[in-house]
């Protein structure tokens, strides 16, 4: 049987919707990452992490930090309600191979390198300071012209749920907004990551500069 070798760049997300939506957005914002079939050719390996919760679990993250080979760990994850928390619970996975990482997670997104040539980076969508998720982020690429749409959107998901009870959760907000908004365009009803491929979300913005900036010194690309 053959053994797949294992990258020397790894990014760790919560689940299958960052796995799909990061290639096409740093395609889009000119850091190549190649076909399915050339994953010796991209900029680190995603791997999904089953959720949030297990992605926090115990070992995980100090097990990826371990793995043979590795030259740089990157981990993305959503803030939702609560930032700090998230980067606290983080930076207690990874203190053990990082442990000199800071108290608190630059505005500008992690990355740090060990006595042994290991880098680590994060970031926390969709700033590292703002509550919020991947789909906070995205909807920064929202054309300019589609705002008046778009302000109409966050009235009509406030009001589905405070008259309606309408049942998304409110650190949920954001997802259903954007699914809202991707609801009308041409076509309707668009995946986000098929949203970015047919430049409905137009990500080669100012808005992405300090993800980008993030990505490139972690992964040196």
């Amino acid at each position: 049987m053959n053994m797949r070798k294992p990258h020397k760049h790894l990014l760790l997300v919560e689940g299958e919707e960052d796995k799909r939506v990061l290639p096409q957005l740093l395609e889009k914002c000119s850091i190549p990452w190649g076909e399915k079939n050339e994953r010796d050719k991209w900029p680190a390996d995603i791997i999904e992490g089953g959720g949030i919760e297990r992605l926090l679990e115990a070992g995980v993250i100090e097990g990826y930090l371990k793995s043979p080979g590795l030259e740089a760990l990157g981990v993305i994850v959503d803030a939702n309600s609560n930032p700090i928390a998230r980067w606290q619970s983080i930076r207690s996975r990874a203190i053990g191979s990082m442990p000199t990482i800071p108290e608190h997670l630059p505005g500008d997104g992690l990355i740090m390198e060990n006595n042994y040539g290991l880098r680590f980076g994060l970031w926390i969508m969709p700033d590292c300071s703002s509550r919020g998720m991947l789909e906070t982020f995205l909807s920064l690429f929202i054309n300019d012209q589609t705002a008046t749409l778009w302000d109409y959107l966050k009235t009509h998901c406030n009001f589905a749920k405070l008259n309606h009870h309408a049942p998304f959760k409110d650190n949920h907000r954001d997802k259903a907004l954007i699914h809202a908004w991707l609801a009308l365009q041409n076509p309707p009803g668009q995946q986000l990551h098929s949203a970015i491929i047919q430049n409905i979300l137009k990500p080669n913005s100012p808005y992405a500069d300090s993800f980008l900036n993030w990505f490139r010194k972690l992964y040196r690309v």
